[in-house]
């Protein structure tokens, strides 16, 4: 299938970096309030604690998290995108220091999105819920760093928010976004 058009939905790596900020804030605020709220401050404090007296542990699993975090996206995309996982590929831009996985064939931006937002929630959103659950802050702080490095995913979902279920799309090679290959109302 060829496309005469494409229309860019991305941002730049280094601009995405700057919305992560905000976008996981508007999760990680509401979160923060809440497990202190079930669970006090104090709580919160010890997580923060516990985490600086094992911190080479914590960024060890926060390292191997990020390899996992660029792994998901390649399971989303390849199992509910139904791409072939050699069509998928990881990457590292040295400029912006940041990692990623990128899909060189066009999907369908349902699988797009699910793909892009699996990581976000299984290592970020997932660990944050169980925290608040059991009243663990070393788990809640564990999470949170994972909704930061979902945050150009969570760029990805709100760039896509107006694009219709069937639209094509197709992974941006060099930014977080992607171009928009066949809108399914034709108006692209």
């Amino acid at each position: 299938m060829t496309f005469d058009n494409k229309r860019d939905l991305s941002v730049s790596m280094k601009d995405a970096n700057l919305y992560t900020v905000g976008l996981a804030s508007l999760l990680i605020l509401p979160l923060t309030i809440l497990f202190s709220g079930i669970w006090g401050f104090k709580t919160l404090l010890v997580g923060i604690s516990f985490i600086s007296r094992n911190f080479v542990i914590f960024i060890l699993l926060v390292i191997a998290g990020i390899f996992v975090h660029e792994y998901l996206h390649k399971i989303g995309w390849a199992l509910i995108g139904k791409k072939p996982f050699s069509s998928i590929s990881f990457g590292f831009q040295v400029k912006t220091l940041s990692p990623y996985a990128h899909c060189t064939e066009p999907m369908n931006i349902n699988g797009y999105r699910w793909g892009s937002a699996l990581p976000g929630i299984l290592l970020g959103l997932l660990p944050a819920i169980v925290a608040i659950i059991v009243g663990n802050s070393a788990i809640l702080i564990y999470g949170f760093v994972f909704i930061f490095a979902a945050g150009g995913d969570l760029l990805i979902l709100w760039i896509t928010r107006f694009l219709k279920a069937g639209t094509e799309i197709e992974d941006h090679p060099t930014r977080a976004g992607c171009y928009v290959l066949d809108d399914v109302d034709g108006t692209l």
